[in-house]
């Protein structure tokens, strides 16, 4: 049986007096990809965070590589990789310096971390940008470094807020295939966010639909019709919560 990577169990977090997640329960295995998809506002970032430690939650908890989030230490987070909403960028280092140092923020020795900057930046297809400042890149660009920076510390975990966001066709295709490999042969768990249900579904092994903070259930990624699905399951919640109790 694969490795639980990821796992919450009731986690909750409310902004005032708004319900972002409300008593989410999941678990991803590693070599697994698993897509959270749902409308604006359905609390997908929100969820995101908080496995990752970036908000505390207000019930419940998550564990990361069979630790708690709320004690992880750098040795748990030096195996996970990360993009939430704005990809990371500092305006005046080039792409190889930003993603070098990235995999040494990650505790990589200098010789190591070239080798990975070399091999992550051909497996985004940046090279002809390498040389080049952040600031000067298209928001395309700007993602795939966000993901290369991500990626390049060889992660067992990784978290990605819609990474096919700005990208072009040949970029989603190309992330959709780097992502499967790594899920494939080095056993990563991924857990990707995205507003793109057909692109989801030729990725994730599992989706699961996020409504209103709460999980409604899982779609059939092989499924006919996903978006069907998608908008069937929110319009059936939608109503159960009109009926009167």
């Amino acid at each position: 049986m694969s490795t639980v990577s990821i796992r919450a169990h009731a986690i909750a977090r409310r902004f005032d007096d708004e319900q972002a997640v409300a008593g989410v329960d999941l678990e991803i295995r590693a070599g697994e990809i698993v897509a959270l998809v749902g409308l604006n506002g359905a609390g997908k970032s929100t969820l995101m965070r908080l496995l990752l430690g970036m908000l505390r939650p207000d019930g419940g908890g998550a564990e990361v590589l069979d630790c708690p989030v709320a004690v992880a230490d750098r040795a748990v987070w030096s195996r996970v990789g990360h993009l939430i909403e704005t990809p990371p960028r500092y305006g005046e280092l080039t792409v190889a310096e930003s993603v070098y140092s990235a995999a040494r923020l990650q505790g990589w020795d200098r010789g190591s971390a070239r080798v990975a900057t070399a091999a992550t930046i051909a497996d985004l297809e940046l090279e002809h940008w390498q040389h080049r400042a952040t600031r000067t890149l298209s928001l395309g660009n700007r993602q795939r470094l966000g993901i290369a920076m991500a990626l390049v510390h060889r992660p067992d975990v990784l978290v990605l807020d819609e990474p096919s966001n700005s990208l072009d066709p040949l970029g989603v295709v190309r992330v959709r295939q780097l992502l499967r490999m790594r899920a494939s042969e080095d056993g990563v768990a991924v857990l990707v966010s995205s507003q793109h249900l057909d692109e989801v579904a030729r990725m994730a092994d599992r989706i699961l639909l996020l409504h209103h903070g709460r999980i409604l259930g899982g779609l059939d990624p092989h499924g006919a019709d996903v978006e069907h699905q998608f908008f069937q399951r929110i319009l059936e919640a939608d109503q159960a919560e009109q009926r009167p109790r």
